[in-house]
């Protein structure tokens, strides 16, 4: 989503717009780093709530909880309907009857989909799941050689255009390029997955630098996807 939000939000805010997508790659770095501190400074302290209970006591708990569980909700909300769109543009006859009741395609998507994604939520090591995210990553890369060929072969091409800002339409950047770095809610469940977990802060930094490049470089080229693979499959081999 964010290889593919990145163009449409550089139009909207213009290409002084990208330094708010730098702006979020530094913050999100900096206190990933400072999280690692966080979790190493008491073992009892393993998520953002413990976190926020460890610097404000019981109040910080609670606010750290809701802010995080509502991102948490808002994030899986977009991805079933952003599914169920999808996929009932490519299977738009696919209804199914029950009783009096009828799925439209939208509608019946999106529970399959939440009934294939419910049992991930109860894995207590996310490292079961960073061998299945491989299949993100080519997915990844069949989607920029698709936007790739079209641009290329398909006459669209490539036309170096465009505002140096859009005040108006910044506000929808900002929204776009915050979602590019919406995993960093769970650094501290793949934190707690890592063999290794003194190579965490190298490899966040690594993984922020890498994908914050391939974000600058898609809304020219649509050419850096290589980056994006490089940042999974770190991920992947940094857990068990």
């Amino acid at each position: 989503m964010g290889i593919l939000s990145t163009p449409y939000a550089t139009a909207q805010g213009g290409w002084l717009g990208l330094g708010i997508l730098v702006m979020f790659a530094i913050v999100c770095c900096y206190t990933a780093i400072l999280l690692r501190h966080c979790l190493d400074s008491d073992p009892y302290i393993r998520t953002y709530p413990d976190v926020g209970e460890a610097s404000f006591g019981k109040w910080g708990r609670w606010i750290v909880s809701i802010l995080l569980y509502l991102e948490l909700y808002a994030v899986c909300i977009e991805f079933l309907i952003l599914e169920g769109d999808n996929l009932a543009q490519l299977f738009p006859y696919a209804t199914l009857r029950v009783g009096s009741l009828i799925l439209q395609p939208q509608t019946l998507f999106i529970i399959m989909s939440a009934m294939l994604i419910l049992p991930t939520v109860w894995l207590r090591d996310l490292s079961l799941l960073s061998y299945v995210s491989a299949g993100g990553v080519f997915a990844s890369v069949l989607i920029v050689l698709a936007v790739g060929w079209i641009g290329l072969l398909d006459g669209v091409g490539f036309h170096h255009q465009g505002s140096l800002v859009h005040f108006s339409g910044l506000p929808v950047a900002v929204g776009l390029y915050s979602f590019c770095f919406c995993g960093h809610s769970v650094f501290p469940s793949i934190y707690g997955s890592m063999r290794d977990r003194k190579q965490f802060s190298h490899v966040s930094s690594m993984n922020l630098i890498l994908v914050s490049v391939s974000f600058l470089f898609l809304p020219v080229h649509y050419c850096l996807n290589i980056v994006f693979v490089y940042n999974q499959l770190c991920v992947i081999f940094a857990c068990k």
